[in-house]
């Protein structure tokens, strides 16, 4: 290999160096922390990986060839797949005394960011680096950005969701939502309409992430301003309808259900938009499903919507879900689904309407060890 010469190359970063010689592995860090770096080595490719997930790192600079398979790279270039699936943006250059050039574009295919042959000249090499670590450093101030810029997001969604449910006499009222990201596509809400009636609404945008955000900010803007008109359920929803076929792009849609409780009638009026058909729980057992059924909101404009009542009476169970509460799978693909849902609230008839809805959200949680694969939101009634 080539002698250590001073080059005008002066950097910093932390560079993993793994290879199974160990003069090569010296040579490389004489080199490197001349210039700079911090430098960890490894002489296993079983300990890459582990090294990987034990620290941080700017670049990797890793041998192709190991005593497993000396001169087809095959070891390595698992290593190089092993890697990329850990941290898809983690500078990967590669490094072999048996270069070809099919090794080399089988390296780069797999997710290498860049090749040197052995023996190495000492200022490609670090010119190389240095691209590298500029690379590495610049997308981590992206994903700081784009981390506080999520954050700034979810506490604005958070603000557009209730903060108190308001109280409503011989009614128990609790909500709920889980993002499977920083911010989603439900949304919920419990607004009061007069001393003994309130407004319940809960919606699902199709899709996730930021987009589906976007989207429920422009649904909460549009919905506001129709509740304070006290509209019946099927003319909100036919006037929210018309507004969002104006926002909504092609392809998008809203699942929404709106209902008005009377507390002193104890008589729910409700319309369905194409959403989950909540569950009716009666104190006996009995059980059924509130499907007024109508079109998803953002699509038809000229839809004419349906509503219908349902009397309630004491001990009475409501449960307003989106379906990444229901659709949440175990590792057999196996979904939690309106069975388990039913099977909790019919398990809990003694439950306040805030623990069922965590008895609810922690069952569909283990279905599914935790790993929901959509947004779930929940809202739970219960006429006491």
């Amino acid at each position: 290999m080539a002698a250590v010469h001073p080059v005008p190359i002066l950097c910093s970063g932390r560079i993993l160096i793994a290879d199974d010689q160990l003069h090569v592995l010296q040579a490389l860090e004489l080199l490197l922390k001349s210039h700079g770096y911090a430098t960890h080595t490894v002489t296993d490719p079983k300990h890459v990986l582990h090294a990987l997930q034990s620290n941080q790192f700017d670049v990797v600079l890793l041998d192709l060839n190991y005593t497993r398979d000396t001169t087809a790279g095959g070891e390595g270039l698992e290593l190089v797949s092993q890697i990329r699936a850990l941290d898809e943006h983690l500078p990967l250059i590669v490094m072999t005394a048996w270069s070809s050039v099919d090794l080399a574009v089988e390296a780069m295919r797999r997710g290498a960011s860049d090749f040197v042959q052995k023996p190495w000249q000492n200022r490609q090499l670090l010119e190389k680096l240095e691209v590298q670590v500029e690379r590495r450093q610049a997308i981590q101030v992206q994903q700081r950005l784009r981390t506080d810029e999520l954050q700034e997001a979810r506490e604005i969604q958070n603000n557009l969701l209730p903060r108190e449910i308001p109280a409503l006499p011989t009614y128990e009222i609790a909500g709920t939502t889980k993002p499977v990201r920083f911010v989603g596509g439900d949304y919920y809400d419990v607004v009061s309409l007069s001393p003994t009636q309130v407004a319940l609404c809960i919606a699902d945008v199709s899709g996730k992430g930021m987009p589906a955000a976007l989207l429920m900010s422009s649904l909460q803007a549009a919905l506001k301003p129709l509740l304070e008109q006290f509209l019946p359920p099927r003319e909100l929803c036919r006037r929210l309808n018309r507004i969002l076929c104006e926002l909504t792009p092609v392809g998008k849609f809203v699942s929404f259900f709106y209902a008005v409780l009377d507390g002193e009638q104890n008589r729910l009026t409700y319309c369905n938009a194409g959403h989950n058909p909540p569950i009716v729980v009666r104190a006996d057992g009995a059980a059924g499903e509130l499907n007024a059924a109508g079109a998803v909101l953002g699509q038809f404009p000229d839809w004419v919507y349906e509503q219908s009542e349902l009397a309630l009476n004491r001990g009475d169970r409501l449960v307003f879900f989106t379906d990444g509460l229901v659709e949440a799978c175990n590792p057999s693909d196996d979904a939690f689904g309106e069975a388990g849902l039913l099977q909790t609230v019919r398990s809990c008839s003694s439950e306040s309407a805030p623990d069922l809805m965590n008895r609810l959200m922690q069952a569909a949680s283990d279905h599914c060890a935790g790993r929901f694969q959509d947004d779930a939101s929940l809202i739970v009634v219960k006429a006491v």
